[in-house]
């Protein structure tokens, strides 16, 4: 079973787009939407949900307010200031709160309570290109990057299930917790950038984490025509670390025609980012039969098994 993740250094830069491109021009794959802080990779595939599951991770505290004296030890004690009064009576602030559970263990009246937090739900649903798992992170909740974790375990099962050898993942933008997440033990990162002084800036970031877990990388130069020189530079870069370069993507309409459409590029007739994006796709394929069987799961040092 191999595992490719698209990245990019930050939001917008076409990303999901390329993902869903290669769920389509894949034909088989488990995909994934691992950017579970801001999920679109579901408007693109449409799918029809199956399963739902609560995410619930860690503890949030809350006051009892019958049991409450209103002595507001609590209050003074909480280094978030997470706990609220009025009228004399407290309540804690659930986006606050870090469930360090100080006032809980400093109410002499027993008045605060420890509940599990319900950090967001996560999906299983049925596409037109395939299964697809994913989730979504309420607003202002933590632990994505264990959120991320379960999902990769969850395409991996699903894989197992439907006799599949690939997982296609959208990941999340930047080189915070999930983009870690999501990277461990993959075998490929795709890291779509744009020729911008600040797209080259986030593309070495991106490939450095990258090299950190000695992820092989292959970069796409979206929308290169914007500045030719820029994208020849960067392509240059790329090639002298010894990234491969998968493509050069011109500017094309067609991409905003298919969002709006909720279609993949590649499905669209005519449309100019097609051809290098079968180019960028059959170079993925290529580069993944190189691959000894025994590559897989060597770089992540367990660090996914220890999050699930």
């Amino acid at each position: 079973m191999r595992e490719v993740v698209v990245l990019s250094g930050k939001g917008g830069t076409g990303k999901t787009s390329i993902t869903a491109a290669f769920a389509h021009l894949a034909r088989k794959s488990i995909l994934c939407d691992l950017d579970v802080d801001a999920p679109d990779l579901h408007i693109l595939l449409q799918p029809s949900i199956l399963e739902t599951q609560d995410f619930v991770s860690g503890e949030e505290a809350r006051i009892d307010a019958e049991a409450c004296t209103g002595c507001g030890i609590c209050r003074d004690r909480c280094a978030f200031d997470a706990v609220t009064e009025q009228d004399g009576v407290f309540a804690i602030d659930p986006l606050r709160c870090e469930g360090c559970m100080v006032c809980l263990a400093l109410c002499p009246a027993g008045a605060v309570i420890s509940e599990p937090r319900h950090c967001g739900v996560r999906h299983l649903s049925s596409t037109r290109f395939g299964p697809l798992v994913h989730a979504r992170l309420f607003p202002g909740q933590e632990n994505s990057g264990r959120l991320v974790a379960l999902l990769r375990a969850q395409a991996r099962e699903v894989a197992a299930a439907h006799c599949c050898g690939l997982i296609l993942s959208d990941g999340s933008p930047g080189i915070g917790c999930p983009v870690i997440s999501s990277l461990t033990g993959a075998d490929m990162a795709v890291i779509v950038s744009e020729p911008t002084p600040s797209g080259r800036h986030d593309l070495e970031r991106v490939a450095a984490l990258s090299g950190h877990f000695r992820i092989p990388v292959g970069v796409i130069i979206n929308k290169y025509d914007l500045n030719p020189q820029a994208a020849l530079e960067m392509g240059a870069w790329c090639r002298g670390q010894g990234h491969r370069v998968l493509a050069h993507l011109p500017f094309d309409e067609t991409v905003v025609q298919a969002m709006l459409q909720g279609k993949a590029v590649t499905e669209c007739a005519a449309a100019a980012i097609t051809p290098p994006l079968v180019d960028a796709w059959e170079h993925v394929e290529s580069f993944l039969k190189t691959l000894p069987p025994a590559a897989r799961n060597t770089r992540s040092g367990g660090l996914l098994e220890r999050m699930s």
